[in-house]
């Protein structure tokens, strides 16, 4: 056995015909470039309108730069690949990719979870709303998943790092994931596997139930509550979120929570496109960007950046 440690990896480039490229470039730049800029515009109404200092619209602005550095972990160096033709990464920078990615899609369930926790004390408990969600609970909280995230992660990549590698160097991926790593391990991967999945049925599947009770809390209340037009539109709202909430941890705890090594790969890779860069475009038009209250910012932010765009440079 060669036992020759690999110290870069090839990832795989998912078309292979020049046209596929293309239009697999032009898409994929299109949908980065639209993710920053949806997310974006979310950080800076919540910052810059005072009406939008809520509960709700922090935890939604923590979740837009969350889905910016979430994307940005995988999609420029998938493009960076197909405009250059080289799909190359050294074994530090997969760990690193790795570490990030595991650590920001963790972070996403807690936060996923503690929002929709908000939503079921704003809904089912209004009258204890604003002394339950004080603002310092939800910087704890914020702060819980943020660290929570990076934090439950470090443990699978110290194992994995134990690991050997010894070839072939070819991970059937468009970016370093845990399952087609470990196919390429060379040592047992017995205990990494073990770890991964308790951590990954943990996460995920403790707080999409949190997430799910939440919810099915709130329609629950709504539907008992609320008249035929307040119901129709208490529908189109959890129909929207519940498909965005179902995409990401079903894809997820598909991918994750079973054996690390099972699986078939080519589904697995369709998969990942779901939760990696369709949930992070999604989401700032699912959460905030349909309110009516982030819509009314959003033309008052750009109201202001107008009048001061011509008082500085007045025709």
């Amino acid at each position: 056995m060669n036992n020759t440690q690999v110290t870069e990896f090839v990832l795989l480039q998912l078309w292979d015909t020049p046209v596929g490229q293309v239009v697999f470039i032009l898409s994929f730049t299109l949908i980065y470039v639209l993710t920053l800029s949806g997310n974006l515009i979310i950080i800076i109404i919540c910052r810059f309108d005072r009406t939008l200092y809520t509960p709700m619209y922090f935890f939604l602005s923590h979740l837009a730069a969350l889905e910016i550095c979430y994307i940005s972990v995988t999609v420029p160096k998938m493009l960076y690949g197909s405009v250059t033709g080289n799909s190359s990464i050294s074994y530090v920078a997969c760990l690193t990719q790795l570490y990030f990615f595991g650590s920001l899609g963790s972070t996403e369930c807690f936060l996923l979870a503690i929002m929709a926790y908000d939503r079921y004390v704003a809904v089912c408990k209004p009258l204890h709303y604003h002394n339950v969600m004080t603002a310092k609970l939800c910087t704890v909280l914020v702060s819980c998943c943020w660290s929570s995230g990076f934090i439950s992660t470090m443990s699978s990549i110290l194992f994995i790092s134990t690991l050997q590698f010894c070839g072939p160097d070819h991970i059937q991926h468009f970016f370093c994931d845990i399952t087609p790593l470990l196919r390429l391990s060379c040592t047992n991967v017995h205990h990494t596997e073990t770890l991964i999945f308790l951590l990954a049925s943990l996460i995920l599947v403790g707080s999409c139930l949190v997430t799910l009770l939440s919810y099915i809390s709130i329609l629950t209340t709504v539907l008992a509550v609320a008249s035929g037009n307040g119901r129709r539109k208490a529908n189109s709202t959890f129909a929207s979120h519940l498909t965005v909430v179902t995409i990401y941890y079903s894809t997820m705890i598909f991918v994750y929570v079973r054996p690390t090594t099972s699986g078939v790969s080519s589904f697995n890779k369709i998969l990942s496109v779901l939760y990696t860069i369709l949930t992070p475009l999604l989401n700032p038009f699912i959460y905030t960007l349909r309110n009516k209250e982030a819509q009314f910012a959003l033309r008052k932010t750009r109201d202001k950046a107008v009048l001061h765009f011509k008082k500085s440079f007045p025709l």
